[in-house]
């Protein structure tokens, strides 16, 4: 008998407590990074999440978009204007904002899943009231903060076995729209379903130490610590942030993980050793 056949028998046994777990359990992800930057990379998400949700997981997705918009504001001649590192949103912008996250990233995911069998439907934050935001900062334009979440929709669809891929769009009480930040957007829908999980995928293997190995497991207050003294820095701050608010709003455990790493959903779920960065409350 074949040696590879046997061993993924093995690791499909070796998996069963994980996938019993699992069983029912809702799962958000923020798609980004390299995940979103290949055809190849996208069909093999897309073929993670069907396995996950035919094993009776309910993922949810929220995924970003930054580099196509980029793009296309430099296609339509657009320029941006930036406070603190941060891309003020004119109304201009934000229509080419909505067309890209809400059009042309969205469909392809739900494209993506589709093709592997899954059933998924894409919708934004703006839809059945999902997301209603405030104002980041005035000086951003529109760019929002979530105010309030009504996950009601996403429950429907998990009911009836459907994956939601939700892109970062909010309304404001007065009816604008809001572009917000992906990992924020994901950070509030795991706290308003008091999801299981909140996996960020990211470019990097995880939260490092100041030796630059990667923190399997890490508690709260250790990412705080981390932070005060310089060793969480740069890009990693707003992830971190992240993952301590959905733990404040109910969401059992966050994970930063390698999206670069091949099939870091599914090894993060349902192996021993996981595949990035897990962050508990205490």
């Amino acid at each position: 008998m074949n040696r590879d056949w046997i061993a993924t028998a093995k690791t499909l046994s070796q998996a069963l407590p994980y996938l019993q777990r699992y069983a029912d359990a809702t799962v958000v992800i923020k798609l980004g990074g390299h995940a979103m930057g290949s055809d190849e990379a996208m069909d093999e998400f897309a073929r993670d999440v069907t396995l996950m949700r035919q094993v009776g997981v309910n993922p949810v997705i929220v995924h970003g978009g930054g580099p196509m918009i980029n793009s296309m504001l430099e296609r339509l001649n657009i320029q941006s204007e930036f406070v603190d590192g941060k891309r003020v949103t004119d109304a201009e912008t934000m229509e080419v904002v909505e067309m890209v996250l809400s059009g042309l990233v969205n469909a392809r995911i739900v494209q993506a899943i589709s093709e592997q069998g899954g059933r998924a439907v894409g919708l934004s934050g703006k839809d059945s009231g999902l997301i209603v935001c405030e104002h980041e900062d005035p000086r951003l334009g529109l760019v929002g903060r979530p105010t309030r979440v009504n996950p009601r929709i996403l429950r429907d669809m998990a009911d009836k076995g459907i994956i939601p891929v939700i892109a970062p769009l909010g309304m404001g009480d007065g009816g604008e729209t809001f572009n917000i930040n992906g990992d924020t957007a994901a950070g509030a829908i795991a706290a308003a379903l008091k999801a299981d999980r909140l996996l960020l995928l990211t470019d990097v293997a995880g939260v490092k130490n100041a030796e630059g190995d990667v923190l399997t497991e890490l508690t709260a207050a250790q990412i705080r610590e981390m932070v005060v003294d310089g060793t969480i820095a740069g890009g990693m701050i707003p992830k971190t942030e992240t993952a301590l608010e959905a733990l404040e709003g109910g969401v059992r455990a966050a994970v930063i993980l390698d999206g670069r790493a091949p099939n870091a959903c599914l090894l993060e779920l349902f192996t021993e050793h996981g595949a990035g960065s897990i962050i508990r409350k205490g």
